[in-house]
């Protein structure tokens, strides 16, 4: 067999902090209240009620028909057709395949915006669903299954579905709303740009700057029925790195007559563990450095020139971030001296993404807006999150407030569950009604709410 492609993943965490991957401390949160928890709005029922089915066929569509990151032509068009049968105008393009409408209201108040993603990931589904992804792409020069294995089919139907709600009740609707439909979440190719950042960076909130933006996540580790927020930090800043090591080809039975750069890279791999092990005070908050993929190498018995490694690195600090990056680059070039390889290194490789940071004055200020959705009984405050998001940039540009929407069926332990960005990932369609009544719930109070 030919050696080819291996992919794997090696975690460094401390196991103190493993429970930051999942929501794991599903206390109720117990934050004292200057006003009881309101009721859920007559308005939010009946738009769940009217658009439940609606929102499970789009959903089911764009499962069945996912794109990877800035290739997402066939699910921006039918986004924007819908918007435009609502009597929208929604602007295209925008970050290659990027929709962004305004719904305006008919009455004076503020200006806010919702955001959902619309990318899927290189993975080959094993759900079994009826309407499970057999679509194909090329990805890193490879043929690759896709799949929303993340939830982003959700995401977009669950706003569309809030879309058509304000939309019909314009006339009583004070102020505006942004929604924006974002391409490239998971991270623009190699060599490209997009997500969020190009988003901004093309002038989303040059004319229409709101006061707050709003999104969620539907997400593994929430049981159904659920929802999971927390002001601060939530979800780790993330980023990539590469790493080519480079040797000299030789035969096979002869390696002394080459430089292995196979050799070089699992000691380089292993010795990159005591980075987050013996080099990070993890006393003060958790990080990550995982290997994603090595490439190297094409048959049995010959020693390749060059091995290509890629992963992440997750961190909540600035400090401990460009620690680890420094870590990085000195095992990576002493490791593969020591071996008489040297290194091609990028680290970071590309933009990462910042912290995602809830502001903590409007997460307390929607917290009873959630709570009216599910009870207070189920909604929590969770651990850190080592996943990472590039709504990050909007919550830079404006105050912002991200949730977590359970979705893993009841019976089910979302410890266990497979988890976002896994061939089985299974969303329990409860989570699309549950996050389009938080969405609209949090909207609309937020909207109504009296100023000052």
């Amino acid at each position: 067999m030919p050696f080819a492609f291996h992919s794997f993943r090696v975690l460094l965490i401390s196991p103190l902090l493993g429970a930051a991957f999942a929501a794991s401390a599903q206390a109720p949160i117990a934050a004292p209240e200057a006003a009881p928890t309101p009721a859920q709005r007559p308005e939010v029922v009946a738009a769940a009620q009217k658009l439940r089915q609606q929102v499970i066929d789009w959903r089911r569509d764009f499962h069945a028909h996912p794109e990877l990151s800035n290739s997402e032509e066939r699910t921006s068009a039918k986004v924007a057709e819908h918007l435009r049968a609502l009597g929208l105008q929604p602007r295209t393009g925008i970050a290659h395949h990027g929709v962004v409408a305004i719904v305006q209201g008919a009455l004076p108040g503020p200006k806010i915006a919702l955001r959902a993603d619309m990318d899927a990931l290189p993975v080959t589904e094993q759900t079994g669903l009826p309407f499970a992804s057999k679509a194909t792409a090329s990805f890193r020069g490879e043929t690759v299954g896709v799949m929303h294995a993340c939830g982003h089919d959700a995401h977009t139907g669950i706003l569309l579905g809030v879309a058509d709600a304000l939309v019909a009740m314009r006339a009583q609707l004070p102020g505006a709303v942004m929604l924006i439909f974002q391409p490239a979440e998971e991270g623009a190719p190699a060599d490209e740009t997009g997500g969020a950042s190009q988003m901004l960076a093309e002038g989303l909130f040059a004319d229409f700057k709101p006061e707050a933006v709003f999104g969620l996540h539907v997400f593994s580790s929430v049981q159904a029925g659920r929802i999971a927020v927390r002001g601060g930090p939530l979800m780790a800043a993330s980023d990539r790195f590469s790493i080519k090591v480079l040797g000299r080809q030789t035969h096979g039975s002869a390696p002394w007559k080459g430089i292995d750069p196979i050799v070089a890279s699992a000691d380089l791999i292993s010795t990159a563990q005591t980075i987050v092990s013996r080099r990070t005070d993890l006393s003060k908050l958790p990080a990550v450095v995982t290997f994603g993929a090595i490439k190297g190498g094409i048959r049995y018995n010959i020693i390749p020139d060059d091995v290509e490694m890629i992963g992440t690195i997750r961190t909540f600090d600035d400090g401990m971030r460009q620690r680890i990056f420094d870590d990085l680059k000195n095992v990576a070039t002493h490791v593969a001296a020591a071996h008489g390889a040297t290194v091609d290194m990028k680290i970071p490789d590309q933009n990462g993404n910042p912290v995602t940071v809830n502001d903590p004055a409007l997460t307390a200020k929607m917290l009873p807006s959630l709570r009216a959705v599910v009870g207070a009984d189920n909604v929590y405050e969770p651990s850190l999150q080592m996943g990472a998001e590039d709504f990050s940039y909007y919550a830079k540009a404006v105050p912002a407030m991200f949730f977590f929407v359970g979705a893993t069926a009841p019976g089910t332990d979302p410890d266990t569950a497979p988890s976002n960005h896994s061939p089985k990932f299974l969303l329990d369609e409860t989570a699309l009604d549950v996050g389009l009544r938080a969405l609209l719930q949090v909207t609309l109070d937020y909207l109504h709410a009296p100023k000052g």
